[in-house]
């Protein structure tokens, strides 16, 4: 896939991966209490693949969300999507974001997301994904996710983590945040953060690198990369805050850590 935007398009404009040769499309996720929706991309016709779970901003499984699992997909991966907050209400409904924290987001728990997170990776096994090499990686609400999932289940083999929170979560249900795992990890992390992220500040950045300093051989071979001229969602190309050069190099080191870590 390229980052390049179409013809006559500026350089921040919204990318649109196309689907030649990928099997992709929404579909009912089979979940502990029903159905969830989500969405899947992946190499058409072909099965033994590695899975990665792609886990959506605070703005829910959109567009964008699509598209980077349609990236990933034309990377050689089985990327899902999961809306991890359905049960809660429409995150697209929703154009405020601290009215969507209070009437959604801070009603989720991660007991939850997890849990809706391993049977993704069920799905993933009866639909040509190879479940021992299994990644995560999130933006925004779901950057701290990719952390806390990965500390959660042995099952994950690699992670990155896009400017998630690290010393807190989104409202009363949160019981952990990532400086208490990130330690004790099973799986190694490649964290991604902007200097100028003023909802993460660097000091907590600097404390996650003491904690995975300190912690079990993953937390240890886990990496921090600062962009220092990137605020908060540099990846999000729909977006004012996109920055190009900082998205492209990071797509570049997420996809070589997926490669070192599942092959």
């Amino acid at each position: 896939m390229s980052f390049a935007p179409a013809a006559g398009q500026p350089a921040a404009s919204t990318i649109h991966t196309d689907t030649e040769g990928l099997a992709h499309g929404d579909f009912d996720l089979p979940v502990q209490d029903g159905t969830i929706a989500a969405y899947y991309a992946a190499p058409q016709g072909k099965s033994g693949l590695p899975v990665v779970l792609v886990v959506q901003e605070i703005f829910g499984v959109h567009e964008h969300i699509k598209d980077v699992c349609r990236r990933l997909a034309k990377a050689g991966y089985l990327a899902i999507a999961a809306e991890l907050y359905q049960r809660q209400g429409d995150a697209s409904a929703y154009t405020d974001v601290p009215k969507l924290v209070e009437e959604i987001v801070s009603k989720v728990s991660d007991e939850q997301v997890y849990a809706d997170l391993d049977a993704s990776l069920a799905w993933a096994a009866q639909h040509g994904g190879d479940t021992a090499r299994a990644a995560i990686t999130g933006f925004c609400w779901g950057g701290r996710l990719a952390w806390m999932y990965a500390a959660h289940n042995p099952a994950i083999k690699a992670g990155v983590a896009w400017y998630g929170k690290l010393s807190a979560g989104h409202g009363p249900l949160i019981k952990q945040v990532v400086l208490d795992v990130a330690a004790e990890t099973h799986a190694p992390v490649l964290g991604l953060y902007g200097a100028k992220d003023a909802s993460i500040p660097l000091e907590d950045v600097e404390a996650l690198k003491a904690r995975l300093a300190e912690g079990n051989p993953k937390a240890r071979a886990s990496e921090i990369v600062v962009y220092p001229d990137a605020g908060h969602g540099f990846l999000a190309d729909y977006r004012p805050m996109y920055c190009e050069a900082e998205a492209r190099d990071g797509w570049r080191r997420m996809l070589a850590w997926f490669q070192r870590y599942l092959g």
